[in-house]
């Protein structure tokens, strides 16, 4: 379920949990309202006795002197004053021998219509309460009656009641609002900052579905969804660097093939023309045809390392480039390797200096990998160097590591081009002047080297100075 549908749905749920707590604290409200306004007249009556019970118990005691003492009336006087209850006292003709209620001069009162003895017919004014009670003797017998007029409100608070009633109701209607004022607001909160965050996050997502890496993703607050937002955009980069690693990957993968049909194609060319000379019988002694072939034989060795290189490119790029360890003495190696490299550096006109001594100790190494190695690094040099120039190959132990240097004299690197001489496909700012060599290849050698010198648990690296020359130096680890 989607969360705006869940928030809807536990909002009126909310909202009818609210309604029904209302209705029932109104009915609630209302029946305790009722109760207060018509109380039951049990209760009233005995109020009322309890009320007037200190009053009639004196007008009986003193009932047959009352009439003629003028303290006895001035007592009963200050008594109704203190209690705040109006007095009638009548004799059975109906006679009034004391009142309290000053300015009153009635002298009988009618016992039929002014006579109440039952709460019902006690209330003919609106709030007052008149009710009789009969004044018996010691002997029980009726010497008159005693009228009481008392205020309602005094002898039933029900206006205090009232009040908190109204109290009850308020606090209830407020709790209420209260309630349904933070439910909308924690859905108009959830809202703001949950569900638009996410809905622009979808909008983004999409965005790089299609392949829209360039939109910005902001998100100001320090919460949940402002890490969400981070990580997603941290994401969004590296989506958009792998994309453009790919893109160059492919287009450096056309680069390379274009290269490489390039590269073979010059040296399949002259191989094909030389040929065609010698079939022709062009040639017109025996060493007219040695020059041929010397010349076909350099340009096989030229499309040989390219495919070489290519094929271990591609070994590369399928993560896996076979690399078989043996060991062996570094001298029988280096010796095997070099010689060949010897006599092609001679066939070229550089001077190249082998090293005096190989230090002969244990190593773990591919011979045909490690000779890779220094075939292209030798091919580097020759690139770079002209007649005249050297190419001078070192070898010697140092902290249980067996170091191989090749140093030439030539051209040296471009500062800018530094950086990036290992990387794939990278072949730098070309020399301007004559080489030895004229294969530019496909910039993979560098970054091949690189890889067979890791499998040896071994390193490569370099130092060069623009006019000076470049230094290459090999590690490998004693047994």
């Amino acid at each position: 379920m989607y969360l705006k549908n869940w928030m809807k749905r536990w909002l009126w749920a909310i909202l009818l949990c609210v309604l029904v707590l209302f209705i029932c604290f109104l009915t609630l409200f209302f029946t305790n309202l009722n109760r207060n306004e018509k109380p039951e007249n049990e209760y009233v009556i005995n109020q009322i006795r309890l009320a007037v019970n200190e009053l009639l118990l004196y007008i009986e005691d003193h009932y047959t002197n009352l009439e003629q003492n003028p303290n006895l009336r001035s007592s009963l006087q200050e008594m109704s004053n203190s209690e705040g209850i109006d007095i009638t006292v009548v004799q059975l003709d109906g006679k009034v021998i004391f009142n309290s209620i000053e300015g009153d001069p009635s002298q009988f009162i009618n016992l039929e219509e002014d006579l109440h003895y039952d709460l019902f017919t006690s209330q003919q004014q609106p709030g007052i309460i008149k009710i009789a009670f009969p004044i018996i003797s010691q002997t029980n017998e009726q010497l008159g009656n005693a009228i009481f007029t008392i205020d309602k409100d005094v002898l039933l608070p029900v206006e205090q009641s009232s009040l908190s009633n109204f109290m009850i109701l308020f606090i209830s209607v407020l709790l209420c609002f209260l309630i349904m004022g933070l439910a909308l607001y924690i859905v108009r909160k959830s809202k703001k900052e949950l569900l638009l965050p996410l809905n622009r996050l979808k909008k983004n997502s999409e965005e790089i579905i299609k392949g829209n890496y360039e939109q910005n993703i902001e998100y100001s607050r320090a919460d949940e969804i402002g890490e969400l937002y981070a990580v997603f955009d941290q994401m969004r980069l590296e989506i958009q660097n792998l994309t453009i690693q790919r893109d160059e990957q492919e287009q450096n993968q056309k680069k390379l093939i274009s290269s490489i049909s390039h590269e073979v194609r010059t040296p399949l060319t002259t191989l094909k023309a030389y040929l065609d000379a010698i079939s022709e019988g062009i040639c017109p002694n025996m060493d007219s045809l040695m020059s041929y072939i010397q010349i076909m034989q350099t340009n096989t060795e030229k499309m040989s390392r390219l495919i070489d290189d290519l094929f271990i490119h591609t070994l590369k790029e399928l993560g896996h480039i076979p690399v078989n360890l043996k060991e062996q003495y570094s001298k029988d190696v280096f010796t095997n390797i070099l010689h060949p490299i010897h006599h092609y550096a001679q066939t070229t006109g550089i001077h190249f200096i082998e090293p005096k001594s190989i230090p002969n100790v244990l190593i773990r190494v591919d011979e045909h990998r490690l000779e890779q190695v220094l075939s292209n690094l030798m091919t580097n040099a020759l690139k770079h160097t002209t007649k005249g120039d050297s190419i001078t190959v070192s070898i010697n132990i140092e902290s249980q590591l067996l170091y191989i240097n090749v140093i030439d004299t030539g051209n040296g690197m471009l500062p800018e081009d530094m950086p990036f001489i290992f990387e794939r496909y990278f072949r730098g700012i070309q020399a301007t002047g004559e080489t030895a060599a004229k294969n530019e290849g496909a910039g993979l050698g560098l970054s091949i080297c690189k890889h067979i010198m890791e499998a040896h648990n071994g390193s490569i690296s370099f130092k060069s100075k623009q006019n000076v020359g470049t230094t290459f130096t090999l590690t490998l680890p004693i047994i």
